[in-house]
């Protein structure tokens, strides 16, 4: 056990900042699990992580945060690299493979791929999980990821991506039918009742850290799905909260086919949700030139578009 005592400037800071600050070479995900483990206390009882430092006292760390091992680069696993220059990379992320590992130990993730073929990207990031990628997209959702080379890359990107000057296109197959464009916004938040959900933050009084989340819509056209309209639609975001896109839709009565968690349809023989995540318009990290990047729609996605009529498959 360690004993932390505040000094009098650190009155007031949030426990989790006063902690990250302590142990700056440790990533915020490890401070936050130490605080979820309970191992910060104050007079015995465990420290929240938006609880404030109380000034003049005594803190007992039952363990101290440590960084996690880097993860294995992994050369049995495809990737596709669309583009690339020595600041940056634009992958492609197939479906049914995550982003990055939770964990050192896994090996099938798109970082685990890219350490492989691109060795540099270890230790790029907020901590060394993160292997220079610089936003997610889910397991089930197929397209453009960008990674840094470098961390000087990294966090400008970064500084981006958290200002909302990064502008994300998506296509997505959408339940019912839509026949203007539209725009959703919501306070988003994880269900407190059902981990891996989202929901509308207005219509829960026990949501925590609601999230802004705004999208954008316009109808590309109409299929019939079995007998049901659905909508092929371009989706437009600039903010980045979890599901956003998913769960705005199906908020609004139009939930994507295939998303099993949100309620869509369930075509035979489809395994995963109709999402891609198709451009990214960014200032270039070293030039400062205007950046756009896209990766066309996988062969899934268009194989399942020409299979519902024929009709003429985009992008």
């Amino acid at each position: 056990m360690t004993e932390l005592r505040p000094s009098s400037g650190e009155a007031g800071t949030r426990v989790d900042a006063w902690l990250a600050a302590r142990f700056p070479e440790v990533p915020r995900a490890a401070i936050r699990r130490v605080l979820a483990e309970g191992c910060l206390t104050l007079r015995g009882h465990p420290c929240a992580k938006g609880d404030r430092v109380v000034p003049d006292a005594v803190y007992a760390l039952l363990r101290e945060p440590t960084a996690p091992a880097a993860p294995a680069p992994n050369p049995d696993l495809p990737i596709d690299i669309l583009w690339e220059d020595d600041a940056l990379l634009a992958l492609c992320k197939p479906a049914g493979m995550d982003c990055q590992p939770n964990d050192p130990a896994e090996r099938d993730t798109l970082a685990n791929a890219l350490l492989a073929r691109r060795p540099e990207v270890a230790g790029v990031g907020d901590g060394p999980l993160t292997c220079g990628i610089l936003h997610r997209i889910d397991r089930d959702t197929s397209g453009l990821v960008l990674a840094a080379r470098t961390q000087s890359a990294y966090a400008a990107l970064r500084a981006q991506f958290a200002a909302r000057a990064v502008a994300k296109r998506y296509v997505a197959l959408a339940a019912g039918e839509l026949r203007a464009p539209g725009r959703l916004e919501h306070l988003l938040a994880h269900n407190p009742r059902a981990p891996g959900r989202m929901v509308d933050a207005s219509k829960w009084h026990d949501a925590k850290r609601p999230m802004r989340a705004v999208t954008e819509y316009r109808p590309l056209r109409s299929v019939c799905l079995g007998g049901r309209p659905c909508t092929l639609l371009e989706v437009s975001i600039r903010t980045g909260v979890t599901h956003q896109i998913r769960a705005q839709l199906a908020f609004a009565g139009h939930p994507l086919v295939g998303d099993r968690r949100y309620g869509g349809p369930l075509p035979p023989g489809f395994p995963r949700h109709f999402l891609h995540a198709l451009s990214v318009a960014c200032v270039h990290p070293v030039t400062g030139a205007p950046l756009f990047l896209e990766a066309p729609l996988t062969p899934d996605l268009r194989a399942f578009l020409r299979a519902l009529g024929g009709a003429r498959v985009v992008y």
